[in-house]
């Protein structure tokens, strides 16, 4: 069953018990109010969830006791707590976000559910909610605007959930003062923490958005706040591990207070002229992100950026291909965003006049490429990924829990002009990847792209070596047959 299907099924159940058990579903909810209105934001702004299960992990915690949950909570200084009141898909109810709330009434509690009729809405105020979840697929573009003005109408504030353009194209004359993304991929229900920064782009009211899902440690969590967000929703990490709420409230102080920020990072600026990337099997293969690697000739930096690569490399490593700092910082300006490719060692920190680079702007993001320490990546992740050399599934493996979103598969160091295996790319598209897309290097040339997109439809494809005359200079037939392969096999 596709997520539109579950989406629609679990609207559809709603409304046959409402039919028979009314809008309280059978719980004893006040004829009135008795609990205190909580302003909805108060920083940080980290909600976490009571929550037994969900449709994509299943049972998650099925003996969970709402109370105590929300206790760990509160003793972490989480001061805004979402309660699933969805009884038959998520194992939730009425029953705990009443007695949440009476618990904790200084606290500020989100009803999360399938809300569709303004009835729903007053019987969450009458409950005791401080705000509603809206989730603007399930619901038209004059309900959810009705749903919203009926809401605020009783003080409750409204937490807006979009998952794409058409959402946001919904959302955007009601101006929503919260706004959530879920980095669920609702293809696939795999977490992917780049569709939030592919969704945000098209969010042009000042709001306060909500990264949801994908937060598991405290530095995801940062990394999102560095992305632009300026809340966190965590689910079932939380649950889990409830003691990541308070490891979350001491970390996550984004320096943003509302979207749009002015100063977007490597992430949002690359994704922000490109919306989702789903794929579907049989369907149109979609051109990928182009990044030229090994520049070190400004004339092939021109040419690159006018043929429309996104990414443009730079090699500060010992190589064939080795520039300098200078040479980076007297590059001329370009569309295309620049990236410096460094190899350090365990232990080793970014070198003092290359991290300069990525502060003065020279730089927007650094690729490790070498042996780097998970904490240096990890700490880096707001303006850097890592570069991974394929040699067999735990090379990969070892790096899925790395902050970044995406991890770039190559088949080696770098600039060795070995094509990644088919059967390595094979072994990897098998698993989840981590939650990550495809963005792949290694021995691509004219000749060999359009094979490799067609096959393995990555999201970004990296290539190097097999565009030179010499190394370190690129061939510029070679650079615009290359752009013409992609451009023949993508849509």
């Amino acid at each position: 069953m596709g997520v539109s299907d579950i989406k629609q099924a679990i609207v559809a159940r709603r409304l046959e018990r409402i039919a028979v058990e009314g809008y309280t579903f059978g719980h004893a909810v006040p004829a009135t109010r008795r609990v205190p209105l909580v302003p909805f934001d108060r920083a940080p702004f980290v909600i976490c969830e009571v929550k037994r299960k969900s449709p994509s992990k299943g049972v998650i915690a099925g003996g969970l006791d709402a109370v105590g949950q929300a206790r760990h909570y509160v003793e972490a200084g989480v001061k805004t707590i979402s309660v699933l009141t969805e009884e038959d898909y998520f194992g939730g109810s009425l029953a705990d976000l009443m007695d949440v709330k009476n618990a904790f009434p200084q606290i500020a509690v989100l009803r999360k559910d399938f809300l569709v009729r303004r009835e729903d809405i007053d019987v969450a105020w009458r409950a005791g909610a401080d705000a509603v979840l809206l989730i603007a697929s399930i619901l038209t573009a004059v309900e959810l605007a009705d749903l919203k003005a009926h809401a605020e109408g009783l003080g409750l504030a409204v937490f807006l959930e979009v998952h794409d353009e058409a959402d946001c194209l919904k959302a955007a004359p009601l101006r929503p003062a919260y706004t959530g993304i879920n980095c669920r991929d609702l293809t696939d229900f795999s977490i992917d923490r780049a569709i939030p920064l592919m969704t945000k782009r098209y969010i042009d009211w000042s709001t306060r958005l909500v990264f949801e899902s994908g937060i598991f440690r405290p530095e995801e969590a940062v990394w999102a706040g560095q992305a632009g967000f300026q809340g966190v929703l965590v689910g079932e990490a939380a649950v889990k591990d409830p003691a990541l709420a308070a490891r979350l409230t001491a970390q996550f102080h984004p320096e943003a207070t509302h979207h749009p920020d002015p100063k977007a990072g490597f992430w949002s600026k690359l994704y922000a002229a490109r919306g989702s990337y789903a794929e579907q099997p049989n369907t149109p293969v979609r051109k990928p992100l182009i990044k030229i690697c090994g520049l070190a000739h400004y004339d092939d930096v021109v040419l690159a950026d006018e043929l429309g690569a996104d990414l443009l490399g730079f090699v500060l490593a010992p190589s064939k291909r080795q520039v300098d700092a200078a040479f980076v910082g007297h590059c001329p300006k370009t569309r295309a965003l620049k990236v410096g490719v460094v190899q350090l060692k365990p232990g080793e920190s970014v070198p003092e006049e290359i991290a300069a680079l990525v502060d003065e702007g020279h730089l927007d993001a650094l690729q490790f490429h070498g042996h780097e320490d998970h904490t240096l990546v990890d700490a880096w992740a707001h303006n850097a990924y890592k570069a991974v050399g394929l040699a067999g599934p735990l090379s990969w493996q070892s790096w899925e829990k790395a902050v970044p979103p995406r991890l770039l598969a190559d088949a080696g160091s770098g600039g060795t002009g070995m094509p990644v295996p088919d059967e390595e790319l094979a072994a990897l598209s098998s698993s989840p990847l981590g939650g990550r897309r495809l963005w792949l290097a290694g021995g691509l040339t004219p000749d060999t792209v359009a094979a490799k997109i067609e096959l393995w439809r990555p999201e970004l494809i990296d290539a190097s070596s097999g565009l030179e005359e010499s190394p370190g200079h690129k061939d510029p037939a070679k650079l615009r047959h290359f752009f013409k392969e992609v451009e023949r096999v993508t849509r």
